[in-house]
């Protein structure tokens, strides 16, 4: 039996469901694998770990996450209009919808952001994350705990079952 807890450079592996306030899923891992991910590097949002943090194997917690310890509040001056020339024509392979999620590249960074309206010379578009501004519940149940290797480590994730992990 392990007495290993969440904590910095441990790999976790969680079943977890998140609900906005009106109760609704917005995901869950319930029917497929657990999510994995290396403790204190960044993969997971602040409050998630912080709420962790100290858990063993097999105990389950429930916690609330204002946006501040989230995705943040929602940045109006992500909402913004850009013309419709930016964006590849629509053909057989590709059409531009409402609602649907496409990546930018900002100074090499990728940025994704959410169709909002599309007009006949502008699309409106949003940067902010669709749960920036949201109040967030998660409820948590630790399935396996491990130590990271010095791969995973130096990598900064978790690998797969096996140790490998493709790039």
């Amino acid at each position: 039996m392990s007495d290993e807890v969440v904590e910095k450079d441990i790999i976790a592996s969680v079943h977890y469901t998140g609900t906005l306030q009106d109760d609704s899923v917005f995901d869950t891992s319930d029917g497929g694998e657990p999510l994995t991910f290396l403790v204190g590097h960044m993969q997971m949002i602040p409050g998630f770990e912080e709420e962790i943090m100290g858990a063993k194997k097999g105990e389950s917690r429930k916690f609330t996450l204002e946006p501040a310890r989230a995705y943040g509040e929602r940045d109006e001056n992500g909402v913004m209009e850009l013309p419709k020339a930016q964006f590849p024509e629509d053909d057989d392979e590709f059409k531009l919808e409402v609602g649907m999620t496409l990546v930018a590249d900002m100074q090499g960074q990728p940025a994704p952001f959410r169709i909002l309206t599309i007009g006949a010379e502008t699309v409106t578009v949003d940067f902010n994350h669709f749960l920036a501004g949201q109040t967030l519940t998660f409820d948590v149940e630790v399935v396996e705990l491990r130590k990271a290797s010095e791969e995973e480590l130096s990598h900064g994730h978790a690998h797969g079952p096996d140790g490998h992990h493709h790039h």
